[in-house]
């Protein structure tokens, strides 16, 4: 029944129903496609060759009806699966369309773009007419929806003006701000449909890719007066040593309006970037070999590595909920020219998201120039209680 309160769980409790009936008729595969890739009425699904999608979606479309799902409106960045499917079956773009690869539409999934004809994710801006409000400021900033945060650090500086209007006790929402606050907006406003422009590449493991004999997580954390982020990267290498590295997902956040000290901020960054990890660490279908998180604040290190010193209340939760989720062996120092997720906390434009490689393409783990991610880490003395900074290998080979 459409509209009733209880229909959105009752919707997911028949799909989770017939996962399970799927997985005695169909095989685990094809139920765990089911409870782990259906996100709202969409699913989202992967496969290592064309072959392996072609009996996916069949496999699906069999179980699905028997729970009494129709699944339609499919759409693939190979031509050699859609002509699998009857026209009808295919999205409402591509019904329309020849299945010549370079003639394929953009499709939208929950909201994001994904480009077919080059396996990307983008954005599509269209940038309505508001009042100079905070109203219709924040009607227009909610209205960019970047869930994985490509873009974090642009939508920083319009999360920003927001939060310098709320120190505006007398401003009303539907008043018209300041004129130095116009200025401000209109220039972000101005950036906006450069989005258009950002193309993520979907595929974390490039084509024709050599087999992974290394899967190594790393989240990066940093903060600032303005505000605090986290962004994490997977980095691979195949059996020839090629080593390729994917932005996962980023997470930026402004500064309480009660001011707060670097370091403490620093310290809730970390937390932000353990939340990261641990969340990457249940979706991610790839088995992850190591997980490495980095700061480039010797304070965090301190406050993680310490085993006996007791700390304050706001230190002491938020160590402890590192220290839960992640092992004080995993944490590494970076200097702040090296850490992408100095953007996450200061913002960037667009220009600069679109020029900066090693935002979106990650950093360059394997080039010498950047050894302190490479070779430094942090350990405890037996003698006493600093921290010295000595050399060691992070990306050793691992044990057979």
């Amino acid at each position: 029944m459409f509209g009733a309160a209880s229909s959105p769980s009752i919707v997911n409790f028949a799909l989770r129903r017939t996962a399970d009936e799927a997985e005695i008729n169909h095989g685990p595969y094809v139920a765990n496609t089911i409870r782990r890739n259906f996100y709202v009425d969409d699913c989202l699904k992967a496969t290592k060759s064309e072959e392996d999608a072609i009996q996916t979606i069949q496999d699906l479309r069999k179980a699905c009806k028997d729970g009494g799902f129709k699944l339609t409106k499919f759409c693939s960045n190979r031509s050699n699966v859609l002509d699998t499917l009857p026209i009808d079956e295919r999205s409402k773009e591509i019904q329309t369309h020849s299945l010549n690869y370079d003639d394929l539409p953009s499709e939208r999934a929950l909201g994001v773009h994904w480009h077919v004809n080059e396996d990307t994710f983008g954005f599509s801006i269209k940038v309505k007419t508001k009042p100079s409000t905070r109203r219709g400021i924040l009607s227009v900033v909610s209205s960019v929806y970047d869930p994985l945060g490509f873009v974090a650090p642009f939508i920083l500086h319009a999360k920003k003006i927001l939060q310098d209007l709320c120190r505006e006790e007398h401003l009303d929402w539907d008043e018209l701000v300041p004129e130095d606050y116009c200025i401000r907006w209109k220039d972000w406003l101005d950036e906006l449909p450069q989005l258009e422009h950002v193309h993520i590449t979907r595929c974390v493991k490039p084509l024709h890719y050599g087999d992974i004999v290394s899967c190594q997580l790393h989240v990066f954390s940093d903060a600032s007066a303005m505000g605090y982020g986290a962004v994490a990267y997977l980095r691979l290498c195949d059996t020839l040593g090629k080593v390729h590295c994917s932005f996962l997902i980023s997470k930026s956040r402004l500064a309480p309006l009660k001011q707060t000290t670097i370091p403490r901020l620093e310290l809730t960054a970390a937390t932000v970037a353990v939340r990261i990890g641990h969340l990457m660490l249940e979706e991610l279908d790839i088995v992850v070999d190591r997980v490495f998180y980095h700061t480039d604040s010797t304070t965090v290190l301190h406050y993680i590595y310490n085993e006996k010193k007791r700390f304050p209340i706001f230190v002491a939760n938020r160590v402890q909920f590192i220290r839960d989720y992640s092992q004080p062996h995993q944490w590494r120092y970076v200097n702040t020219k090296d850490n992408p997720a100095d953007n996450a906390s200061r913002g960037m434009s667009v220009d600069e998201i679109i020029q900066c490689k090693s935002w979106i393409n990650a950093p360059d783990f394997g080039q010498s120039s950047l050894g302190c991610l490479r070779t430094i880490s942090l350990i405890q003395t037996q003698s006493s209680h600093h921290l010295l900074l000595q050399p060691v290998n992070l990306y050793q080979p691992l044990p057979t």
